[in-house]
């Protein structure tokens, strides 16, 4: 009896593993890109070449068919067309720096996601894209490019820090940027102590963050979902971001302010009320509602 359990035994162990490993999630290194529509490229081509000083065309947005403006080599703002039926939201999509899109795709099919082919952009960039549970389209970009730097003497910041959307179930997108994607929490606050609007989560790999801004989606006006559909560029001195940005002919409206989070910022709107936070990078004082929980981003 001993010998025919012991045979049965080997034999099962002989057999082909019934499981297979996990796959492993490839790294998640940065902001790539946002993608914003533009009812006139023309104006808007003014307002971020011009008044923000992003070069069209450089980086990774060369051969891009619709204007591209290069924030430093691996991170860049794409325009899309919108129409005269276009109401809500002007953000289009988010992507992301990883080390190897193939493995990113096989991750995300591993875990019950729909995903686009993996599609070789005309600036040469291999990408894959899925949505996120509320239907945020995102783009996951095989990392290619160099080291930060300023594209000219007229740029006001060579550093994109963070995208922000408006989202509706904190749970529900918690548990898709935390517990798939390994995004950690960086910061959480609103405009009152007790209260949370806005909840910041950093990538797992490095300290860009995509900011949750938990209202409904379809409250507000053209402008309020511009507000809160948003990226944030970075700088050392937001006095010298003001400064450069009214020499490259910005009309000031807002003026530079603390927020919440204990960091200057200030605030300007593309021609589509769509808005571009300037944020220093670390906070001059305690900010409200939560203390900070990862490092901060650097120039």
């Amino acid at each position: 009896m001993n010998r025919i359990l012991v045979s049965l035994l080997a034999s099962l162990l002989a057999l082909p593993s019934l499981c297979t490993d996990p796959v492993a999630r490839p790294k998640i290194y940065s902001v790539a890109f946002v993608r914003f529509k533009s009812a006139d490229f023309a104006v808007s081509s003014t307002f971020y070449g011009k008044r923000l000083g992003l070069k069209p065309g450089a980086d990774n947005c060369k051969g891009l068919p619709s204007p591209c403006f290069a924030i430093n080599p691996y991170q860049h703002v794409e325009l899309a067309p919108a129409t005269m039926r276009d109401s809500g939201s002007f953000l289009e999509e988010v992507g992301f720096n990883v080390s190897d899109v193939s493995e990113m795709k096989k991750y995300l099919t591993a875990n019950g996601l729909q995903t686009s082919e993996i599609t070789r952009a005309t600036n040469g960039l291999h990408f894959v894209e899925a949505s996120d549970p509320e239907g945020h389209l995102l783009a996951f970009v095989e990392l290619s490019g160099g080291d930060a730097q300023i594209n000219g003497l007229d740029q006001v910041s060579s550093r994109l820090i963070h995208a922000g959307f408006i989202a509706k179930d904190r749970v529900v997108e918690e548990k898709f940027y935390k517990d798939l994607l390994g995004f950690r929490p960086y910061w959480h606050g609103g405009m009152k102590d007790d209260e949370t609007t806005w909840d910041s989560m950093q990538v797992p790999d490095g300290s860009d963050w995509l900011e949750l801004m938990l209202y409904d989606p379809n409250s507000g006006d053209k402008h309020f979902r511009g507000v809160m559909n948003h990226i944030a560029l970075g700088v050392t001195d937001i006095q010298a971001a003001k400064a450069q940005l009214v020499k490259n002919g910005w009309k000031p409206g807002e003026e530079p302010k603390l927020g919440r989070d204990g960091k200057w910022q200030l605030n300007v709107y593309d021609p589509d009320d769509t808005r571009v936070e300037f944020m220093e990078f670390a906070p001059k004082e305690k900010p409200c509602c939560s203390e900070f929980t990862a490092p901060h981003p650097k120039p």
